[in-house]
């Protein structure tokens, strides 16, 4: 390959989606990886991923009950 000048075509299986060098405000951190609740709806924990499909990229996120660990928004 290296004499015909020839170079493989390698996919990325990993997209890098997060930029933390950002310049928007970062809440603060009120739970501090307590995550024992004593009650329902003490503390709500969030994350988001992104979801390929054929018309490109969708954006999905849950919203947790930490007390009994539901997920009670999509």
């Amino acid at each position: 390959m290296k004499r015909t000048f020839l170079q493989s075509i390698v996919k990325r299986k990993f997209k890098v989606t997060t930029d933390s060098l950002h310049k928007y405000p970062v809440v603060e951190n009120k739970l501090n990886l307590e995550f024992n609740v004593n009650r329902e709806n003490q503390a709500w924990v969030s994350d988001i991923t992104y979801v390929r499909t054929s018309q490109g990229w969708l954006y999905l996120t849950s919203v947790i009950d930490l007390f009994d660990r539901k997920v009670i928004g999509l």
